[in-house]
């Protein structure tokens, strides 16, 4: 048996590209600049397609499988500052819903989880201000920033028949953020 014929899960978490824009774009009226959306936006939004073409195209002959992305809160919010970059996790967000409408009916099972504000290096600046720490921690219904492993539960059910008949779904992890 080939490899590929075993795959039935594909499980993406990439962020990133923000960091380079502010060093690239380091003036307000050149947040937009092309080079760095255009980074920002392969680096997050197509290689999310990219890796779904090739999962699906071993899922859907098999009429089975699982695909589960991490999009953002910024796929519903614009962000300061990271305009690619929110633009990027919108797109996937809409890449999910839209995959959903074509496979689940073929058995592949398209979902992202959206990460509210999250103890990772990503975020270390944010942390490391104490007015912006205070700000996003007070509006946290649960009244702290979330850690990795508090993904395990909901990737772990995304992944699994328990959620056979969830399909396009945008899970959001965030502590209640967005209830506010």
């Amino acid at each position: 048996m080939r490899l590929s014929r075993l795959v039935s899960l594909l499980l993406r978490n990439y962020g990133g590209g923000n960091s380079e824009s502010k060093q690239t774009c380091q003036l307000s009226h050149e947040l937009l600049c092309m080079d760095l959306t255009l980074h920002v936006l392969t680096t997050n939004l197509k290689s999310a397609f990219l890796l779904s073409q090739a999962a699906g195209a071993h899922m859907l002959p098999r009429r089975r499988g699982a695909i589960v992305h991490f999009a953002s809160l910024l796929s519903f919010q614009g962000g300061l500052t990271v305009p690619a970059y929110a633009a990027a996790k919108g797109g996937i967000a809409q890449m999910v819903k839209a995959l959903a409408n074509e496979w689940s009916k073929e058995g592949v099972r398209v979902n992202a989880v959206v990460p509210g504000y999250i103890k990772t290096d990503m975020n270390e600046k944010l942390l490391a201000d104490p007015t912006r720490l205070r700000q996003i921690s007070e509006r946290i219904p649960a009244g702290r920033w979330g850690e990795p492993e508090d993904f395990a539960g909901p990737v772990v059910f995304l992944a699994s028949l328990a959620s056979q008949y969830v399909c396009g779904e945008l899970l959001v992890v965030d502590g209640g953020w967005m209830g506010r």
